[in-house]
């Protein structure tokens, strides 16, 4: 299996070997989080690649990726554990038919045998090499959720209180997310390494297309580079973020485009955009004056 990176040079090479482009910041937040064995906790807008850093790490250290996908509502039985009470009543029937004493039926009761183990107690459980914890989009949950996190971001232990408390014998790596659509309490930050993950520039952009989209043209790959990198100067309600940028390039290789023409960026922006308004907003006029400027940029 593979080990852990020992510099921030060997973190980027890890990320650049599943084809994740990191800058130095970025590469030294991730080489600190499994130096450390602290969390990692990813903010920025939606689209710009927090998740993804999840999936090549777990495919680059050949670990497990264990994924806990955060909504409003989420609770412990959905996020942890909870006992399965159909088989546990079960038991019980079973029991009693079999005249067992009520002591030994209650100590039977609460064991790993009834345990049914959600994304938490799962990436605290024994595994050949640690793996991947995933708490994705923890902005969607409700405040209470982020405490009871404290205990495993802190100690990497969950306590159940019928049972025991069960620790991690190697912590996992844990990577959180946040879109930032509320502030995420200071107890949960504290115990993190903090990145903020922001829309790269161009160069770095091109290398992701590069990567992403190897068969798209040179050209093209600028050109759409370009163009969404313009589009994030205006004034728009939800810019389009890098996975916007690859799915562009994607949908424009199945027109055969070659490069960008205005009739084709009209025809294909609810790709890049996805509130009407901003699509209105840019389609025609605005993006027949984007796509001249981008090709004088190439072009020079």
């Amino acid at each position: 299996m593979p080990s852990s990176p020992v510099s921030i040079d060997a973190t980027a090479a890890l990320l650049a070997a599943q084809d994740y482009v990191a800058d130095r910041q970025l590469a030294t937040a991730v080489f600190l989080a499994l130096k450390l064995n602290r969390p990692l906790f990813l903010e920025g807008e939606p689209g710009t690649g927090k998740t993804e850093i999840a999936k090549v790490l777990a495919s680059g250290l050949g670990a497990e990726l264990i994924r806990l996908q955060c909504y409003e509502g989420l609770d412990v039985n959905s996020a942890a554990y909870e006992w399965n009470y159909a088989q546990q009543l079960l038991e019980i029937r079973l029991a009693e038919t079999a005249h067992e004493a009520r002591d030994r039926i209650a100590a039977n009761l609460f064991s790993d045998r009834f345990l049914v183990a959600r994304p938490l107690l799962r990436a605290l459980q024994p595994h050949a090499t640690a793996p991947v914890l995933l708490i994705d989009e923890l902005d969607r949950t409700d405040e209470p959720f982020e405490a009871y996190l404290l205990e495993v971001l802190s100690d990497f232990q969950i306590t159940i209180p019928e049972w025991k408390t069960v620790r991690a014998d190697a912590p996992p790596v844990v990577i959180i997310t946040s879109n930032r659509t509320r502030e995420i309490h200071d107890a949960v930050k504290r115990r993190c390494i903090y990145h903020w993950v922001g829309y790269p520039d161009a160069a770095r952009e091109l290398e992701i297309v590069r990567r992403k989209v190897p068969d798209a043209k040179e050209a093209l790959s600028k050109q759409i580079v370009l163009f969404v990198q313009n589009l994030r100067q205006l004034d728009l309600y939800k810019l389009p973020g890098v996975a916007e940028t690859i799915e562009w390039s994607r949908a424009l290789l199945a027109l055969d485009a070659v490069e960008l023409e205005p009739e084709t960026v009209n025809n294909t922006l609810g790709v890049l955009l996805k509130y009407q308004d901003d699509i209105a907003k840019v389609q025609g006029s605005e993006a027949a004056r984007l796509v001249e400027r981008i090709r004088q940029e190439v072009a020079v």
